[in-house]
């Protein structure tokens, strides 16, 4: 772990969702950053200023002031622009509680004024990345098939669910409705069940190949895969067979190169939207591919 020099010129850049979220942690936070170091604030309104505006910091070391999403939006541009490598990222995490898992994850302290004095006299911290053929980038984990969660939408524009189901308990009634009529099976006429509409998470048919190995192959059906970085050796690569009768026990190892392919099945990289479907995807580990500022 190296030392980050205090005097480094700080670009903070506040995602707007923060601003909605909690503008008093964010006022905190940038009034602490700003005491401690020389800074150049950015306010971007929409995904294109944000990149833009990340574009445009020349030599300052970037400050995400928002939550997971905002981070995993920087260290993708950052990895699309070539420049992950060379530079120190620092985050702010301001936000609901269940998008800031992650940076919880990665050792990043969760209240305002102590994650920006982690900024400031903090140290970095190399973490491993995965990286698909389709030069998309994960830090947390990746999961098949993709289950939905509250994360799905990038954030601008739209309202936080969390937040506005707790501003208005009749929001979450409806919600909470909404999602147990969703789960009731449909019958039919004659009160015969009817098959789920394809698509949705269920046993998927895959061949799972870690460094050149099958773990499992395509006779044998699964309920998930997941794959995560930042363990020794590689990424930690998890199959749960479909159960029948007795429970069956994952299976699990270490690799650096994972294949998965099969018929057309839809993937979560960590807190964003679902890719697929795809019938044949490989993630590769790239250790200490990113910095991250962390508590000394």
């Amino acid at each position: 772990m190296t030392e980050v020099a205090t005097s480094d010129q700080l670009f903070v850049v506040i995602d707007p969702v923060a601003r909605r979220t909690d503008g008093e942690s964010v006022r905190i936070a940038k009034d602490v950053l700003s005491a401690g170091a020389r800074t150049k604030v950015c306010l971007p309104d929409s995904p294109e200023e944000f990149a833009r505006a990340l574009a445009r910091r020349g030599s300052r070391r970037p400050v995400v002031i928002g939550d997971d999403r905002a981070l995993l939006r920087t260290v993708a541009l950052l990895h699309r622009q070539r420049e992950l490598a060379g530079c120190v990222l620092s985050i702010v995490p301001v936000g609901a509680i269940g998008v800031l898992s992650l940076a919880r994850s990665l050792g990043v302290p969760t209240g305002a004024v102590a994650a920006a004095r982690a900024v400031l006299e903090g140290t970095e911290r190399r973490l491993d990345l995965l990286v698909d053929d389709s030069d998309g980038v994960v830090v947390g984990a990746v999961r098949i098939p993709a289950q939905r969660e509250p994360a799905d939408a990038d954030g601008y524009g739209e309202a936080d669910t969390e937040t506005g189901a707790a501003a208005h308990p009749w929001l979450r009634t409806c919600q909470s409705l909404v999602r147990t009529l969703a789960a009731r099976p449909v019958r039919g006429a004659r009160g015969a069940r009817v098959a789920p509409l394809p698509g949705g998470p269920g046993p998927s048919r895959l061949r799972v190949e870690v460094d050149g190995v099958t773990l499992v192959d395509l006779d044998q059906p699964v309920e998930a895969v997941t794959l995560t970085p930042g363990v020794p050796g590689g990424a930690r690569v998890e199959v749960r067979p479909l159960s029948v009768g007795a429970e069956a026990s994952p299976l699990g190892v270490v690799g650096r190169r994972v294949t998965v392919s099969g018929a057309d099945f839809r993937y979560r990289a960590d807190a964003g939207s679902v890719s697929g479907p795809v019938r044949r995807r490989t993630w590769v580990v790239r250790e200490g591919a990113w910095g991250l500022t962390l508590p000394a």
